[in-house]
C-alpha cells in the first residue's frame, strides 16, 4: 500500500528556467541509472525477496525514498521549463520554434508532449525501460548491482553539478549527493553483512555446487590482450576474493577445442547452405508432404 504525503524530502527550486538544463537532468531521472531505475529496482528486489527482516526493510525503505528523489526531479525539470522561452535561438531559426528548439538543445517533448513538464524519458528522449531493472532473487548479486547503480547514478549526478551555476539546481544535487553517499555504503555494509552471515558468498551462486564446474579453470587469469601489465595485478596470482583458490596468470588460453561441423538449418528456413540449391527445395517439399515439424 502507498500514500503520497504532497511534500519534498529536499527543496527543489531552480534560481531561473533552464530548459536546456531540464533536458540534461533527464537523465538522472529517467535513465538507465536514473532515480525511477533505482526506484523500482529496490522494489521489485523486495517483493521477490523470500526471506522477511532487516534486508526486505532496508531495500522497501530505500526503494520509498528513491520515489521521492523520482519527485523532486520532476518538480525541479518543470519549474525549469515553466517560464522558458522554448525554441528561441539565433534569428536564422527563430521562425520555426521546433528547429531552434533543436538547435538549443532543448527538448521538443517537453512542450509538445508533457506541456512544459518533465518525462520518463533520459537526456536524448530515449523512453524509461524495465530493462534497466535488476531483481534477480540473489541478494549478493542484487546487493552489488545496487551499489553500482548508485556508483554510476552518483558519477552522473556530480557531473550535473559542474553543468549548472543555478545555486537552487545544485543545492538540490548536492542533497541527492549527499544520500548516494549513504545508499553506497549501505549497498556496501549490506554486501558485508550477508557474507559474515553465511547467507550468500563468493562465488554467486554460492549454494551451485563449484565441482560442478570445471574447476581447473576456475581461477586462471587467461590474457587475451597484447597487454602485458596485466600480470602485475592481484587478480593474476595469489589467493582469490572468495578464499577458495589461487589465481594463475596464463599467456593466452590453456584449453581449445576443434571447431564443430557447421550447421545445415531445416531446408524451410531457406538458409544458404552446402546442399546443392535443388537438393534443399526437394527436401523442403518432401519434408511438407509428410508434414515434417
Amino acid at each position: 500500500m502507498f500514500f503520497h504525503k504532497q511534500e519534498l524530502q529536499f527543496s527543489a527550486t531552480p534560481e531561473a528556467p533552464d530548459a536546456i538544463y531540464a533536458r540534461k537532468l533527464q537523465e538522472v531521472l529517467g535513465g538507465q541509472y536514473g532515480e525511477i531505475t533505482v526506484a523500482m529496482q529496490y522494489q521489485f528486489q523486495a517483493w521477490n525477496m523470500h526471506i522477511p527482516g532487516k534486508y526486505r526493510d532496508l531495500v522497501f525503505g530505500i526503494g520509498a525514498e528513491e520515489m521521492g528523489h523520482v519527485e523532486m526531479l520532476a518538480v525541479m525539470i518543470a519549474q525549469l521549463l515553466e517560464k522558458s522561452p522554448l525554441g528561441i535561438t539565433e534569428d536564422a531559426v527563430q521562425d520555426d520554434p521546433t528547429v531552434a528548439a533543436i538547435v538549443g538543445g532543448t527538448d521538443v517533448q517537453h512542450a509538445i508532449v508533457a506541456g512544459a513538464g518533465a518525462r520518463p524519458v533520459d537526456s536524448n528522449g530515449n523512453p524509461w525501460s524495465g530493462a534497466y531493472v535488476t531483481a534477480s532473487g540473489n541478494l549478493l548479486a542484487d546487493f552489488t548491482s545496487n551499489a553500482n547503480a548508485e556508483m554510476q547514478g552518483r558519477l552522473q549526478v556530480a557531473r550535473l553539478y559542474h553543468m549548472t551555476d543555478d545555486h537552487g539546481v545544485r543545492d538540490m544535487l548536492a542533497f541527492l549527493l549527499a544520500r548516494d553517499t549513504m545508499h553506497q555504503n549501505q549497498w556496501e555494509a549490506a554486501v558485508a553483512e550477508l557474507k559474515a552471515e553465511g547467507a550468500e558468498e563468493l562465488p554467486v551462486p554460492s549454494n551451485f555446487p563449484q565441482s560442478k564446474e570445471h574447476t581447473k579453470v576456475s581461477y586462471q587469469y587467461l590474457n587475451f590482450s597484447d597487454g602485458p601489465a596485466a600480470a602485475e595485478g592481484t587478480w593474476a596470482s595469489g589467493p582469490t576474493p572468495d578464499g577458495k583458490g589461487e589465481f594463475s596468470y596464463h599467456e593466452g588460453p590453456t584449453t581449445s577445442a576443434p571447431m564443430p561441423p557447421h550447421t545445415r538449418p531445416d531446408a524451410r528456413l531457406y538458409g544458404t547452405t552446402d546442399m546443392p540449391n535443388i537438393v534443399e527445395k526437394v527436401a523442403g517439399a518432401a519434408q511438407d508432404a509428410t508434414h515434417t515439424e
